[in-house]
């Protein structure tokens, strides 16, 4: 009888890390209600891409003329790629990070996130120093009224996404999340992804077209 019972919860210890149907259907709920919230930033920045493409469509030249009448000069597209390289390297090391914690590897994982924080973070230094250097100002034109808003805007929210991803690390490594139970994580990989996808337009309005 002592041998069944020992067995039993041996059996139940087994199962402590299954999905149970309250937790699946929350998690379903939560993953729409995230969706939605990046569905809503799309919006956000669909919004502010459509004004400058009737901007700039409005102006015959593009760049336009400064104020001594010249051609203002286009950003720098290789110093951007090289930066670019970069945030898309962390997009890797992200989906890394999560393939890692649903095997249960959680050195390998910790390493991934870090390397994920620290690209995330060379990025928006990249970003500082590009603006440092820009030729343009915020109110000394369209384009640089246009280049700092859309760029700033998705440099706060790698910003935000940077925060994000330290305190979902933290969390893993307090045991918030298990092998089956790991929503946070998934909410913070697809985060990341949607901050790299919206580089992708934002790389190729100013400094491919």
């Amino acid at each position: 009888m002592a041998v069944g019972a020992v067995a039993h919860g041996a059996h139940a210890g087994a199962h402590d890390d299954e999905v149970d149907a309250l937790y699946a259907e929350t998690r379903d709920m939560r993953l729409l209600g995230f969706v939605l919230f990046l569905i809503s930033d799309v919006v956000l920045f669909s919004a502010f891409i459509f004004a400058y493409l009737y901007l700039r469509n409005s102006i015959p030249n593009w760049p336009p003329l400064g104020a001594d009448g010249k051609q203002l000069p286009r950003f720098d597209a290789a110093f951007a790629g090289v930066n670019s390289v970069v945030l898309f390297g962390s997009g890797a090391t992200m989906h890394y990070a999560l393939e890692s914690w649903k095997h249960g590897a959680k050195k390998a994982f910790n390493w991934w996130m870090g390397a994920t924080i620290v690209l995330g973070t060379l990025f928006l230094c990249g970003q500082a120093y590009e603006y440092m250097h820009a030729k343009v100002t915020w109110a000394g034109s369209t384009i640089g009224a246009s280049f700092f808003t859309l760029t700033g805007m998705h440099g706060f929210h790698v910003f935000a996404g940077i925060v994000y991803l330290i305190i979902l690390m933290i969390q893993a490594n307090r045991g918030v999340y298990t092998k089956s139970k790991y929503f946070g994580l998934t909410a913070g990989t697809l985060y990341w992804h949607f901050v790299d996808v919206i580089w992708v337009a934002l790389f190729t309005l100013f400094y491919l077209i």
